[in-house]
């Protein structure tokens, strides 16, 4: 097999984006209570977004924290944030926002939020949101946050 044959076969075997709406959302936290989650959501057209997104994957392996990506990018970007997600070292779950109604979607995830980005939203292990990160945040302030949750 040639090498770019394999390399082919190999990116069938990545991880892929899970669409992602208002519902899927509430499960979703619902799933992982038990643990402290911080949800990002981002786009890849975000430069803020991209900066952000290794510090989160350095923190993530720093603390005992679950990590979770949610894209904002439009269908005919998704291989391109797939891509970010492998490059940075991005575990799963990854999600990719898929709704028919985008603001019934962020009213689902914080009635105050106006969908801009990055968007970070830190919940305790009950699954209640304690925290909210609304553009180009203070990675000290994130972490800080996260600490305090998992105590």
């Amino acid at each position: 097999m040639r090498l770019s044959s394999w390399l082919v076969a190999l990116s069938l075997f990545a991880a892929q984006l899970v669409p992602l709406d208002q519902a899927g959302f509430e499960r979703m936290v619902e799933v992982h209570r038990g643990k402290v989650v911080l949800v990002d959501f981002w786009a890849t057209w975000c430069d803020p977004c991209r900066e952000e997104l290794p510090k989160l994957v350095s923190l993530q392996k720093k603390l005992a924290f679950e990590l979770i990506t949610v894209s904002a990018d439009e269908p005919e970007q998704e291989g391109a944030a797939n891509a970010l997600l492998e490059r940075e070292h991005v575990l799963e779950p990854r999600y990719i926002k898929r709704s028919d109604d985008d603001q019934a979607f962020i009213d689902a995830v914080d009635k105050k939020w106006s969908g801009a980005l990055p968007a970070l939203f830190l919940y305790d292990r009950k699954g209640v949101r304690i925290g909210s990160f609304i553009g180009e945040s203070d990675p000290a302030e994130i972490e800080s946050a996260i600490r305090k949750a998992l105590r």
